[in-house]
């Protein structure tokens, strides 16, 4: 796992994108972001490999990560940079079997039984949340708040991504939390320039990590 872990994970749902997602992944690639995940809840196995391939072909050249969002499969056969599991999902340790050690894990948290459990197992980072209300899932968990990142970074030292209605005003006492990275789905897409707002989240990282270092 190098460090520091990306501040900023774009995550594509193209569900939420009326815009192709090829243009907006290059587009936020071009402006710093070096991680990003697919997360495709309604579309077939074929498509989803299909979108995985298309934006492999985009970032790995810029050096961009690409976490696939549920699907080990997809991720090991198209080549990804690694696999995101829910709590419904397919265990983090059984994903890791598929995956093998180089490929990312990362899970889902939503109170600190599973993060504790997350911390002892062999995921790679730890997402926590929702942080604030959020519109971009059906059936969202209840929201935790600021408190709870402040309380899972006491807990653990594996990298925490903070997830869940975190807007640009907002962001900054995420990270002075303990949040390593943010999740961010609606704030970038919304913006009538995703390129130019991902440079204003890697910028407030930057700012929040000289004040706390």
């Amino acid at each position: 796992m190098p460090a520091p872990f990306p501040p900023l994970y774009a995550i594509l749902d193209p569900s939420l994108v009326s815009a192709p997602l090829a243009s907006l992944a290059q587009s936020l690639a071009d402006n710093g972001v070096m991680l990003m995940q697919l997360r495709d809840k309604r579309s077939s196995a074929r498509k989803i490999y299909a979108e995985v391939q298309s934006l492999i072909g985009i970032l790995s050249p810029r050096g961009v990560r690409l976490i696939v969002n549920d699907r080990p499969d997809i991720a090991v056969m198209t080549g990804a940079g690694g696999v995101h599991v829910g709590q419904d999902d397919l265990p983090a340790e059984e994903t890791r079997k598929i995956c093998g050690p180089r490929k990312w894990v990362g899970v889902s948290t939503h109170n600190l039984e599973q993060l504790r459990e997350a911390d002892h197992g062999s995921a790679d980072y730890i997402a926590v949340g929702p942080i604030f209300p959020t519109g971009t899932k059906e059936n969202p968990d209840p929201v935790v708040g600021v408190e709870f990142v402040r309380a899972a970074r006491q807990l653990t030292r594996k990298p925490l991504v903070a997830i869940g209605g975190i807007t640009i005003e907002s962001v900054a006492d995420v990270f002075r939390a303990g949040a390593d990275s943010v999740a961010i789905i609606r704030d970038l897409i919304a913006a009538s320039d995703p390129g130019a707002r991902a440079r204003e989240y890697l910028a407030i990282a930057e700012r929040v990590r000289r004040e706390v270092n």
